[in-house]
């Protein structure tokens, strides 16, 4: 009795000791992590987070010595050009010398649709190791949204040239394009205009607009036309004694051409000749067959309404304006573009550490498991413990299970944005994102004011609402020369020959019959220039519309649309202030997630620390440390998502002032040619 009561005192005794020696190592450790803790409440720049994370996927390496390269300029050491950069895009005016060619169909070269070389470079050992900029660039070569964006150059180019012929212009559709899936901001761009019901209260649900009104304008282009016919007349006389035969026969031969053009002045040019031969069988004619020409100019100029290249010109001016503006709005979408593959990269690096993230935690559940079977063979815990490990497992499999599925989702979504057409060697590629992290953004410290200041320099939509104003103010003055009266002054010259030979048949007398005319062609087409037989004429024609509702409506409505016109303009000045207002707001507030993120998950792993050594020294049971590793993974997918979310917040704030450009290093002239050179 005595021997067990010993026995029991000691294991008693022994356990005690491992109890206080655990509470004295808790203590020491508690003491320990208060300290780095304190030193983390020091104020620190969002430039330096409180967590350094390597550069995915190389592992997380401590050293004092140098640190060894990371993937990402292993990547970039050993990018080596594989392949030929593509062709530039590249779309000329059809122009020709030879003088078919206006009469003769254009076409524009075939797409290409080839996937950029660039894209190819990026593959090592069947994976796509990309980085942001990789990412950027490749985007600026594959993307279809730029790609049917750059098509609207030589549209543009096409209305100047039908507005050069005294053609309205048709418009160039400017909205930025967004047809790749993910990626989208939930801030929006701050536009101008106001938001209707989407009813068209016009005819047929047509409603035009007054911009380009005012009065006609005739073609720049010169006009020649030729009008020719052979007939042949028999017309049964009821009087004989009118043309001497009881059936009148003729012959007639006749071309008439006519030249016309139009100039910015208003001025109209018109030429035309006239030339004739005619037979007859009447004997009552001095002369068979009549050859009869006449040359005729005219001139008209307009003194009042249609005066001036201003009215006359008014359609180059849109057009070029139009052209001006598609340039503006190239930047826009290219910025819209650019913050879209942004946004889906860390998307693309958010589901990658959670990937990793899911794949630890299922490794420790494993090998909890595995110690704890091995624990139960020995006795040592209940089998309760066991299938909490087994269920602790199978949950770790399940969010692995969707962690992977997210990042497959989110690597279709990156290779359909940086493609053009779908490629079976890359289909199945896992894509590797090299940056986890973006350079410090320097308008996180910047001031509000000072940030919207920019964006009212930089935002591509500011000018063009400028130009659109300027357009609109323009047509104003236009269309007032529709109201006026129309007087022309025109002058008129006109000049007429006629020939041919004696008839043999004339049965008028002899001094009827005889003539003084030219017989020959030559002859007669000489007199119809050489002043023989002139007819001039000057003269005005003035027409007035007495009420003129339709002019004075047209001129009213469109006073009426530059007044909406300056209400869009001043929405789109109040939205882009918003705009870079919330930006800065959520900024600030992404940036405050991630500290307490970082708080908590650095939390977390002192506690799973703490933890794993008190199982170790017998205080903690394997559950409790399974139960700290989960609150850790929890942790780490909370600091993963705040971070991302910061990420985005610093795309947004930098589209929202205009500068995605400037950040991101996007050549402008590389996005338009689709070939990146810089």
């Amino acid at each position: 009795m005595n021997f067990f009561r010993k026995r029991y005192i000691k294991k008693a005794s022994g356990r005690g000791t491992r109890a206080i020696a655990a509470i004295l190592l808790l203590q020491v450790n508690l003491a320990l992590a208060i300290a780095p803790a304190a030193a983390q409440q020091e104020p620190q720049t969002p430039a330096q987070p409180a967590q350094t994370v390597p550069e995915t996927p190389a592992p997380a390496t401590q050293s004092t010595t140098a640190a060894p390269p990371s993937l990402a300029q292993e990547m970039k050491q050993g990018q080596q050009p594989l392949f030929a950069p593509p062709q530039p895009f590249q779309v000329p005016m059809p122009h020709s010398h030879n003088p078919l060619a206006p009469y003769r169909p254009s076409t524009a070269p075939e797409l290409d649709l080839s996937n950029s070389p660039r894209l190819q470079n990026l593959i090592r050992e069947g994976k796509i190791y990309i980085s942001l900029h990789d990412a950027i660039a490749v985007a600026i070569e594959n993307n279809l949204d730029l790609a049917y964006f750059r098509y609207n150059f030589p549209i543009a180019q096409t209305d100047i040239l039908r507005t050069k012929a005294g053609s309205p212009a048709n418009g160039v559709n400017t909205a930025i394009v967004q047809g790749t899936q993910g990626g989208f901001a939930a801030s929006s761009g701050g536009g101008g205009g106001s938001s209707g019901s989407g009813f068209s209260a016009g005819n047929g649900g047509i409603v035009t607009s007054t911009l380009g009104a005012g009065t006609s304008v005739s073609s720049f282009d010169p006009f020649l036309t030729f009008q020719g016919y052979v007939d042949h007349t028999v017309v049964q006389e009821a009087n004989q004694f009118l043309n001497g035969v009881p059936v009148l026969k003729t012959n007639t031969i006749e071309v008439l051409s006519n030249y016309s053009q139009s100039f910015p002045i208003g001025t109209n040019v018109s030429v035309n000749y006239l030339g004739q031969r005619v037979t007859s069988n009447t004997p009552y004619n001095a002369i068979n067959p009549t050859l009869y020409s006449n040359f005729a100019v005219t001139i008209q100029q307009p003194l009042l309404a249609g005066f001036g290249v201003a009215t006359n010109e008014r359609f180059i001016r849109i057009a070029k304006r139009n052209s001006q503006i598609t340039d503006l709005a190239f930047k826009a979408q290219v910025i819209a573009t650019v913050t879209q593959v942004e946004n889906i990269y860390w998307d693309l690096v958010n589901a990658y550490e959670s990937e990793q993230i899911s794949e630890r935690s299922l490794g420790f559940a494993n090998k909890n498991l595995s110690d704890d079977q091995k624990q139960l063979e020995l006795q040592a815990i209940p089998a309760m413990q066991v299938m909490t490990d087994q269920s602790a497992v199978a949950t770790a499999e399940g969010n692995l299970t969707v962690a992977r599925a997210s990042l497959r989702l989110n690597e279709l979504l990156m290779k359909n944005a940086l493609t053009k057409v779908d490629d079976a060697t890359i289909d199945e590629m896992p894509v590797i994102p090299l940056d986890l992290k973006a350079d410090p953004d320097p308008n996180a410290d910047k001031a509000i004011d000072e940030l919207i200041s920019e964006a009212e320099k930089k935002r591509p939509e500011v000018a063009i609402y400028q130009m659109q104003a300027d357009v609109q103010k323009q047509a104003l003055k236009d269309i007032n020369s529709e109201l006026l009266p129309t007087l022309n002054m025109y002058g008129y010259y006109a000049g007429a020959g006629t020939a041919g030979p004696t008839n043999p048949d004339c049965s008028l007398g002899a001094q009827e019959c005889s003539t003084t005319l030219p017989t020959g062609f030559p002859s007669m087409f000489a007199n119809t220039f050489n002043y023989s037989s002139p007819e001039y004429r000057v003269g005005m024609t003035l027409a007035i519309n007495l009420r003129n509702r339709q002019a004075k409506a047209d001129q009213f409505r469109a006073v009426l649309q530059y007044r909406q016109s300056q209400i869009s303009s001043e929405q789109q000045q109040k939205g882009i202030r918003f705009d870079v207002r919330n930006s800065k707001f959520a900024l600030e507030q992404r940036q405050a997630n991630v500290d307490a993120a970082q708080k908590s998950r650095d939390l977390a792993q002192r506690t799973f620390d703490i933890t794993k050594q008190e199982q170790v020294l017998g205080a903690k049971s394997g559950l409790d440390t399974l139960n700290a590793e989960s609150a850790l993974a929890l942790a780490e997918s909370a600091l993963d998502a705040a971070q991302t979310a910061y990420e985005k917040a610093k795309v947004d704030i930098d589209r929202a002032i205009g500068e995605t450009l400037e950040r991101t290093g996007v050549s402008i002239d590389d996005a338009k040619s689709g070939v990146v050179t810089h």
